[in-house]
């Protein structure tokens, strides 16, 4: 399937990156942005499910024919078990996932995993690929239409989302758990203090000059 088709078809089951009319084989574009090894795709992937699942177009099999070799189903396999951790994550429920959840297909132990990144934000990595579960998150909340949440929980849900994607955009894994210990005031071994007063500190100390926050306003408006 050429890229631009994909595109096309992806934007058809609810995710437009890049309205069209046409019917599309759901199947085999799951399958194929699984294969694409494209990180904004595979961001969109539990989108793209829920919206198959929710128009019943989801067949597991159906899916799994489109793949040539063991990685690329293995893939496939995380993507759908990403997608029903953040599902689980967020409260949701959609036409025929619980048969996912009591298939050969289901492990629990991987799900249960990605359920935990979620929780805690952290990233998923597996292939050499790695994906920010804040993005996942905040890509599906974007874009699903449907999600029964309460008004209140999306707002805080929003602003949660917003405020670790910042902060990943200025901190690695590690000195984002340092941040969040030191505001919590949670006690850090020796080796953790002196990395946060190395490393993390210093761009703390920036972030609060008021001058650089103005300016950074401004520059946003620009």
């Amino acid at each position: 399937m050429k890229k631009t088709e994909l595109l096309d078809n992806v934007k058809e089951l609810g995710f437009p990156l890049f309205e069209t009319k046409k019917s599309v084989d759901a199947n085999k574009t799951l399958a194929e942005v699984t294969k694409s090894k494209d990180s904004r795709l595979w961001e969109g992937f539990p989108l793209l499910l829920a919206n198959t699942l929710e128009r019943g177009l989801f067949n597991y099999r159906e899916a799994l024919r489109n793949f040539k070799n063991s990685q690329e189903r293995n893939d496939f396999r995380k993507l759908v078990l990403m997608s029903l951790a953040l599902y689980k994550y967020l409260g949701l429920k959609f036409s025929n996932s619980d048969k996912l959840y009591k298939s050969n297909y289901f492990n629990k132990k991987v799900f249960d995993k990605f359920l935990y990144s979620f929780k805690e934000k952290k990233d998923l990595k597996w292939t050499g690929k790695q994906l920010s579960t804040v993005r996942v998150a905040s890509t599906f909340k974007n874009y699903f239409k449907h999600a029964e949440l309460n008004f209140k929980d999306y707002v805080s849900m929003k602003d949660d989302f917003e405020f670790e994607y910042s902060l990943s955009q200025l901190f690695s894994n590690k000195q984002k758990e340092l941040f969040m210990k030191k505001l919590k005031g949670e006690k850090m071994t020796k080796t953790e203090s002196e990395y946060f007063s190395r490393s993390v500190k210093k761009k703390v100390v920036a972030l609060a000059n008021e001058d650089l926050h103005k300016l950074a306003k401004k520059l946003i408006k620009v």
